[in-house]
């Protein structure tokens, strides 16, 4: 929930490689209210993984770094591949 007097405006969003893709909220989000960031990744890559999403906003001028981590299954029946 964010906490700031002032709207806070995420300006963008930067993900580790081609493989992740994040989504930025397009509007301000106001004192009391809370936003989401939609966070994609490649799930035909098979096996563990970790990727950082930096985030800028107008509040600091230190980005903020997110980390995702997961492991992929390979779907079964297909060798070690996913879809």
């Amino acid at each position: 929930v964010q906490t700031c007097a002032l709207p806070i405006f995420i300006t963008n969003v930067q993900t580790s490689c081609g493989c992740t893709a994040a989504e930025k909220p397009t509007e301000p989000i106001a004192k009391g209210k809370s936003s989401k960031i939609v966070v994609n990744y490649d799930t035909k890559r098979v096996g563990q993984f970790t990727k950082t999403i930096t985030v800028t906003t107008n509040a600091s001028t230190e980005p903020i770094i997110l980390t995702i981590t997961g492991k992929v299954l390979p779907q079964e029946g297909t060798g070690g591949t996913a879809n």
